[in-house]
C-alpha cells in the first residue's frame, strides 16, 4: 500500500469512527429522557426507537468497508504514530466483536431493557420481586447470549470474564477475586474497630429536614465548586432528578442527575459530588482525541475513581468539611442544626454496616462490591438461579455485614445495573476506591499541599491534578497500564487500605 492509500484509508476509518460516536452519543440523550421526562405512556415507543437506533448503530459498526479499511491500515502499521496505533486497535477490537453478533440480538437486547427497567421499577416500590423475576431472567438469559460469543472473539475461556471485560479491558474474575480478598480481610476488622470507637455516637442531626427546593440550592452550589458547570453561558452540565443517580453525556453536554430525601441532605450532597466527579471525568478527556476511539474515558473503574476521589477524598476530608458547614448553615438558613464541628466530620464519616449501597459509608462501600461480585460471578458459573438470588443476597449481607435485609426493594432491587443488563459492572466501584489510593499515594508525593487548599475551597488545582495526571489520557491506555504510567506500581489495595486506616484512626481516635 503506498503512503496516500494508508493516509486516506485512515482518514476514512475515523470519518466512520465518529459518526458511530455521535450516533451512540444520540442513544445516551434519548435514555437520559427515558430516566428523566419521558411520559409514562411512551415507554412501549421508547423500546421501538431504541431498537431501531441500536439496528442502525450495529449495521453501521459492521459495514464490511470498517474491516477493509481496518485491514488496508494494518498492512502497513509500522507508519502510524502511538494514537493512529491505539484508534485501530480499539476500532479493530470494537469490529471484530460486533461482527460476531448477529442484528437479531442487538435488536432484542435494545427492545427488552427499557422493558426491564420499568419493571424493576415497579418491583423495587412494591416489594414484588416475583413480578421482576422472569423478567430478570430473559436480561440474564440475553447478557448470556452475547457474552457467549464476545467470550470466543475475545478468546477469553471465562463467560464472566468476558462481561467483566466489557467494562475493565484486561482483568480477570480470579485477579478480582484475589485483590478483593485482600480488601475484605483488612476491611471486616477495621469496621468493628470505627464501630466500637463511635458507639453510642448519636448522628440523627443528619436527618434534620431541609427543604427540596434548599437541596437543590446546595447541589447547585458543590456542583460548581468543584468545577461542574451547570450556570454559564457556557456551560456543558445539567442537574435531573431521577430513582437512581447515574451520569451520561459526551464532551460538551454531560448530564447528572440525584434523588433527593428531605430527611436526608448527605445522602444529595454526596450523590451530587460523586456524579460530578464522573461528569468532569468526560468532560476533561483530551479534546484532541474527541470524535476518535482513544478519546473514549479508559474503563468503567477508572470513572468510579474519579467520582469516588471528588465524593470521598475531597469531599468527605475534615478539611472540606470544615470548610463547607459555615456555607451550609448559610443555605439551610440556619434549619440544620447547629453542631460541633469535630461531630459533624464524625457523623458525616460514621462507619456502620448498612442495607443501601449507594448510602454506604466509605469503609464498608466495598465490601457491598464484594457481595455483588461474588453473585454474579456465581450466576454466571451456574452455582446459583436467578431464583434463588434474594436468598443468597440476604444470606451473604448477614455473613459479611452482620445485618439482615428486611425486604427485597432494601435488597436484591435495590440497584438498577442487572435491571439494565450491566452483568460486570459492579466491581469497577471497587477497583475505583483501589485505584484511588494508588493516586492518592502519588497525589501526596507530587502536591502535599493539597490538603490546604482543600481546606481554603480550593478545589481546582486539586481537579486539575487529576485532568493532568488521569483524564488527559482517555483510552490511550488499559486500566492497568494507566495506573502504573501514572504511579508507578502495579495494582494493589494497600495504598487504599492504608488511606482508611489513617484517616478512620483519626476521627475516631483508635
Amino acid at each position: 500500500m503506498n503512503r496516500v492509500t494508508e493516509v486516506e484509508a485512515y482518514e476514512d476509518l475515523m470519518d466512520r469512527e465518529k459518526d458511530l460516536i455521535l450516533l451512540n452519543s444520540v442513544i445516551y440523550q434519548i435514555r437520559w429522557d427515558y430516566e428523566t421526562y419521558m411520559p409514562p405512556k411512551g415507554l412501549m415507543q421508547r423500546s421501538e426507537q431504541l431498537s431501531v437506533l441500536m439496528k442502525l448503530y450495529h449495521q453501521k459498526m459492521t459495514d464490511p468497508e470498517i474491516g477493509r479499511l481496518l485491514d488496508k491500515v494494518e498492512s502497513d502499521s509500522d507508519k502510524l504514530d502511538v494514537i493512529q496505533l491505539r484508534n485501530v486497535f480499539l476500532a479493530r477490537r470494537d469490529y471484530d466483536k460486533e461482527t460476531k453478533i448477529p442484528e437479531d440480538l442487538v435488536s432484542r437486547i435494545a427492545k427488552h431493557q427499557p422493558i426491564s427497567l420499568d419493571s424493576w421499577k415497579k418491583a423495587k416500590a412494591s416489594n414484588d420481586w416475583k413480578s421482576f423475576e422472569p423478567v430478570l431472567q430473559k436480561t440474564v438469559d440475553l447478557a448470556r447470549e452475547r457474552a457467549e460469543i464476545e467470550m470466543k472473539v475475545k478468546e477469553i475461556p471465562i463467560l464472566y470474564d468476558s462481561m467483566l471485560d466489557e467494562f475493565e479491558r484486561g482483568i480477570t474474575s480470579s485477579e478480582i477475586t484475589k485483590i478483593f480478598g485482600q480488601l475484605r480481610d483488612r476491611l471486616v476488622p477495621l469496621t468493628k474497630k470505627c464501630a466500637d470507637a463511635s458507639e453510642g455516637f448519636d448522628s440523627s442531626f443528619l436527618n434534620q429536614k431541609v427543604p427540596i427546593d434548599v437541596q437543590r440550592r446546595v447541589a447547585m452550589d458543590l456542583a460548581n465548586l468543584v468545577g461542574y458547570d451547570t450556570t454559564s453561558e457556557h456551560a456543558g452540565g445539567r442537574i435531573d432528578e431521577v430513582e437512581h443517580p447515574f451520569t451520561t453525556g459526551y464532551y460538551d453536554d454531560v448530564r447528572i442527575t440525584v434523588k433527593y430525601h428531605e430527611d436526608n441532605l448527605s445522602s444529595a450532597i454526596y450523590a451530587i459530588l460523586h456524579e460530578a466527579g464522573h461528569a468532569l471525568y468526560e468532560q476533561n478527556l483530551n479534546p484532541d482525541w474527541k470524535y476518535q476511539p482513544v478519546g473514549w474515558n479508559a474503563s468503567y473503574g477508572i470513572h468510579e475513581s474519579q467520582s469516588r476521589f471528588v465524593e470521598n477524598i475531597i469531599g468527605r476530608s475534615p478539611e472540606f468539611l470544615q470548610f463547607y458547614i459555615p456555607k451550609l448553615q448559610v443555605f439551610t438558613g440556619g434549619s440544620f442544626p447547629r453542631v460541633d464541628e469535630v461531630d459533624f466530620i464524625k457523623a458525616m464519616n460514621l462507619v456502620k454496616p448498612s442495607l443501601i449501597r449507594i448510602e454506604a459509608d466509605e469503609v464498608t462501600y466495598s465490601v457491598h462490591i464484594i457481595i455483588r461480585f461474588e453473585i454474579e460471578r456465581d450466576l454466571f458459573s451456574d452455582k446459583i438461579t436467578v431464583s434463588e438470588l434474594p436468598q443468597v443476597w440476604n444470606e451473604k449481607y448477614r455473613e459479611y455485614l452482620g445485618i439482615d435485609v428486611p425486604d427485597d426493594s432494601k435488597g436484591v432491587l435495590q440497584d438498577t445495573h442487572w435491571a439494565s443488563g450491566y452483568f460486570g459492572y459492579f466491581p469497577s466501584y471497587a477497583l475505583g476506591n483501589i485505584y484511588d489510593g494508588m493516586l492518592l499515594e502519588k497525589l501526596h508525593h507530587n502536591m502535599p499541599e493539597w490538603v490546604r487548599n482543600v481546606a481554603k475551597g480550593e478545589i481546582q488545582s486539586l481537579i486539575n491534578w487529576l485532568k493532568e495526571n488521569v483524564h488527559h489520557y482517555s483510552a490511550l491506555y488499559d486500566p492497568s497500564d494507566l495506573m502504573e504510567k501514572v504511579t508507578g506500581k502495579k495494582l494493589t489495595a494497600e495504598p487504599f487500605l492504608d488511606y482508611l486506616e489513617q484517616k478512620y484512626s483519626q476521627i475516631f481516635g483508635f
